[in-house]
């Protein structure tokens, strides 16, 4: 990229770290404003891809777009096109609107292969949606653990059986939240966009604070600081859990901050610092995923 890659949220964190001068020379090497052909053909053959949306009240929501192999299509290096529609009641959804901000994340958990794509819906309808490419970047393999997946029923078939409030992080979502080993976070930075990226470590990385609270340890990674930079801006997050063996989805949208330093970072092992999630709203889709994966290996980062 001939422009600067990085918004101010990024660079200002960056710049905090001591790495925005190197940065900014890497940034316009590897963060694009179009696909590569190799990210064209990868998101073409995934069966899912996260999304990261926005709704009206500025609120982050982390989701997933499903569909047979070939579902995703990228006509040229500018625009995916998706044969798919957002799960049906899923918060997400609202912020899927033509002109509204999306961000993209391609994931393969068997090969750990993922790739960014951030832009801005063009098209939403009954055919599905149609994305403009603005920014595109590749992602490291670390803290993917390794799954395999199969098909259950029909990929259409993304109805929820059922949908439940979650108004505090308690009883089976604390259990489970306690237990993920996987998270997925979707943030924005107003007029720069949406994202949304992977985290991941041991099982029960993610600490609950209280029953609305949760901290999440920012490992090391490739600098570029996304999330972060995001939260510099913008102090919300949509947090989505998936479960795996079941197929239900975990969604929660709130307030987080960055936490730099302190007491707290102890007991976060391998941790370089971390961000807190204040639970706003969240919901339980149950069984709303037609597929499965199966735990192959933990990532090396994670044993």
């Amino acid at each position: 990229m001939d422009a600067a890659p990085f918004h101010a949220g990024e660079v200002a964190v960056q710049a905090r770290l001591g790495v925005a001068e190197r940065m900014d020379e890497i940034g316009r090497k590897v963060v694009r404003d179009h696909m590569p052909e190799q990210h064209q053909r990868f998101y073409e053959q995934l069966p899912l891809m996260l999304a990261g949306s926005v709704d009206e009240a500025g609120r982050p929501w982390a989701t997933v777009l499903v569909g047979r192999p070939g579902f995703v299509q990228a006509p040229d290096a500018w625009h995916l096109i998706f044969d798919a529609k957002p799960i049906p009641g899923d918060p997400a959804a609202a912020g899927m609107t033509a002109g509204a901000p999306l961000g993209l994340l391609g994931i393969e958990l068997h090969t750990r292969r993922r790739n960014r794509v951030n832009g801005e819906l063009q098209e939403v309808g009954d055919e599905g949606l149609r994305l403009r490419v603005k920014q595109t970047v590749g992602n490291c393999p670390q803290y993917i653990q390794g799954r395999e997946y199969e098909w259950v029923r029909d990929a259409a078939d993304t109805r929820p059986r059922a949908i439940e409030r979650v108004d505090s992080l308690d009883g089976d979502t604390a259990w489970f939240i306690a237990a993920a080993d996987t998270l997925f976070v979707a943030t924005h930075a107003g007029k720069a966009g949406a994202d949304v990226s992977h985290r991941g470590g041991p099982a029960g990385f993610v600490v609950q604070e209280d029953a609305r609270t949760l901290l999440v340890p920012d490992y090391s990674g490739n600098r570029m600081f996304m999330t972060l930079g995001n939260l510099q801006l913008h102090g919300r997050a949509g947090l989505l859990f998936i479960d795996f063996e079941s197929g239900d989805l975990l969604t929660l949208t709130g307030r987080a901050e960055i936490v730099w330093d302190g007491p707290e970072l102890a007991g976060l092992a391998n941790a370089e610092r971390a961000w807190r999630f204040h639970l706003d709203e969240g919901w339980w889709l149950r069984d709303a995923l037609p597929l499965r994966w199966r735990f192959r290996d933990w990532a090396p980062q994670n044993l």
